[in-house]
């Protein structure tokens, strides 16, 4: 590409610090850059048209975990790590609204709802709702999940669910478009449909590789999440998730945040359609891609437990389909640290980019 002296000058000269990655730890990374460093020159370089990966793909869920994935998480994790996780993911929400405001993203907190097809696995969460709620309550100062009765009329599922009285839901769309313009407000150049190839430090510097451009920045930050592994050698590993949802349902009474099958499965209301994603536990391998796109064999899943379990008796039809990268990894624990003594990362949020992202973009910026 043959760039003007105008635009070399303004964009691509004596750039401070360069953010890869505008989803939501990209921009929270570059606010927080700014706020430190008010006079600096920060360029964030974004693949996709829009921000690519989960940032605006996501089904916009402000959870921190149903109580069956964290009693799960205790089979890996200390109780106090567990503790750790909910109290970042409680923190990162609570920070997301109070950076863009409960209206600009709205958020409702309309209650998550965890539900059962199995009988026995039902029984020993509940075994273990009291030690969980223990654990939280110095956070909370009262008990997160409590047993309700089946009010949404789901079909084959036990009688009764799991709910969380704390979790809410925001639009995804309308967060990202608040981060984009809140980073521009700022002065932040975000460029869009340009990919960095690599990267290499050179006389205290860091030269940028890109198909259109290579040029120069003090200081890199990695922000790509499900794509780390294409610039990183970190412990990341890119987890696809498909998504559909329905044309609008009349009289549509499903309220809240749902979640199934050990949260391989969610789904929620929004503009009286129902949003639905997950499977992924399907097909583990062939969903460790950075290709998105959709299966067959999940796509198909999704619309069954549409037909018998969310909406036996309602008449539905599929509007949409997409999918979104995430990054995950052995531990659940988001990776932000400083690699080099002008590169630093933070990437593998593990599905929990609503809920952490803005902390994690904090603390990266942070690192310097």
């Amino acid at each position: 590409m043959n760039y003007s002296y105008w635009e070399l000058k303004e964009w691509f000269t004596n750039v401070d610090f360069t953010v890869v990655g505008s989803g939501i730890v990209g921009l929270n990374c570059a606010l927080e850059l700014k706020k430190k460093y008010p006079k600096s020159k920060i360029l964030i370089l974004e693949k996709g048209t829009l921000p690519q990966g989960a940032s605006t793909k996501n089904a916009g869920f402000a959870c921190f975990g149903s109580l069956s994935e964290l009693i799960d998480d205790l089979n890996t994790h200390t109780e106090e790590e567990v503790f750790n996780l909910v109290k970042k993911r409680w923190e990162g929400l609570e920070l997301l609204k109070k950076n863009l405001g409960d209206k600009n993203i709205d958020f409702q907190q309309n209650k998550g709802y965890e539900l059962f097809q199995d009988d026995a696995f039902f029984e020993d969460c509940l075994s273990k709702k009291d030690k969980i709620n223990e654990l939280l309550k110095p956070l909370f100062k009262s008990d997160v999940f409590h047993v309700n009765e089946n009010i949404f009329g789901f079909n084959n599922i036990h009688g009764n669910y799991i709910v969380n009285e704390f979790e809410g839901q925001i639009d995804t769309g309308k967060m990202a478009t608040c981060l984009l313009n809140l980073a521009q407000s700022f002065g932040i150049k975000i460029i869009n449909n340009i990919a960095v190839e690599n990267y290499t430090e050179l006389n205290g510097s860091i030269v940028v590789k890109t198909k259109q451009i290579e040029f120069t920045t003090k200081k890199i930050f990695i922000a790509t999440n499900g794509f780390a592994k294409q610039l990183l050698k970190e412990d990341v590993q890119p987890a696809r998730a498909q998504v559909l949802i329905t044309k609008p349902i009349k009289n549509l009474h499903i309220k809240g945040t749902f979640h199934l099958d050990k949260g391989y499965y969610y789904f929620r209301n929004i503009d009286n359609r129902i949003l639905f994603g997950g499977g992924r536990n399907l097909d583990f391998k062939a969903e460790e891609t950075v290709e998105f796109g959709q299966t067959e064999l999940i796509q198909n899943k999704l619309e069954e437990i549409l037909k018998t379990v969310i909406l036996p008796k309602n008449n539905f039809e599929i509007d949409h389909r997409w999918s979104g990268i995430m990054g995950v990894g052995n531990q659940k624990k988001a990776i932000v640290k400083q690699l080099s003594n002008n590169v630093f990362c933070g990437v593998r949020l593990g599905g929990m980019g609503v809920a952490i992202g803005s902390l994690v973009g904090k603390e990266l910026a942070d690192l310097v």
